[in-house]
């Protein structure tokens, strides 16, 4: 398994948000997590990728335990993601964007990135340029790359996110909601893009309410309801599942 948890759980005072969760990612897998609002979604990919410190459990990323570590250093070991709310740095160009992304790939380290001091190396300069453009292509947004990243759209800005994300090289990216706000094109673009960056060899866990998505790019699913795993399985399992049918697809979206 590329990402195990165990047991994991999180509390916000008397709230218990995280019950014991278990989950187990295959590598190469679109692994979705599903629920109701305040089922616990975003705050288990916050424990995943150090943002919050899980009260209790273990999580494991290729068989090594990294709940003790900080978010950079969980980074360096493969692990990406993107937010619900979109955290761009407004200020600075798209490439400049996935530039910073790639600082811990470099020796140049992030505050050269940051300044846009030039890298001491020019060779790893090149190289860090010819891959973030590489990646806007992969995300469509290559002829934007020298527009600022405040005023994209909606959807083009969630696609900078993702690709400031892979900027990582992660093994593991987990997706917080990126077809929020979007037009039925726009998801559909999404639903490629997924499948595009599985493709190159990386798995991602998908937290999303459009269901149809969910269900269509997914391998894999697992339900959240009051903090506690209630399935796990296919799509075409998960939604027969009467807990989940009365949890949470019984409700209008």
């Amino acid at each position: 398994m590329l990402l195990e948890l165990r047991g994991v759980s999180k509390s916000f005072g008397g709230l218990r948000v995280l019950d014991g969760v278990d989950l187990s990612v295959e590598a190469g897998a679109v692994h979705a997590l599903i629920g109701p609002n305040g089922s616990g979604k975003t705050t288990l990919l916050n424990c995943v990728s150090g943002i919050l410190a899980a009260d209790g459990g273990q999580i494991r990323l290729r068989d090594l335990r990294i709940d003790g570590l900080r978010p950079h250093r969980r980074t360096a070991l493969g692990l990406g993601r993107t937010f619900q709310n979109i955290r761009l740095f407004a200020g600075m160009s798209v490439l400049d964007n996935v530039l910073v992304g790639r600082h811990c790939r470099t020796r140049a380290g992030l505050v050269r990135a940051w300044t846009r001091v030039p890298f001491r190396s020019l060779a790893e300069e090149r190289e860090s340029r010819e891959r973030a453009r590489a990646l806007l292509v992969l995300v469509g947004l290559s002829a934007r790359a020298h527009d600022s990243a405040e005023g994209l759209p909606l959807a083009d800005q969630r696609r900078l996110e993702i690709a400031r994300a892979l900027a990582g090289e992660p093994a593991l990216l987990l997706l917080d909601e990126p077809a929020a706000g979007m037009t039925a094109t726009e998801k559909r673009g999404v639903n490629r893009l997924i499948r595009d960056i599985v493709a190159t060899g990386c798995t991602v866990v998908l937290v999303e309410h459009d269901i149809g998505l969910v269900m269509d790019v997914s391998s894999r699913v697992t339900v959240l309801n009051f903090g506690q795993k209630i399935a796990d399985g296919t799509p075409a399992d998960v939604q027969r599942d009467p807990l989940v049918i009365e949890a949470y697809l019984g409700q209008e979206a």
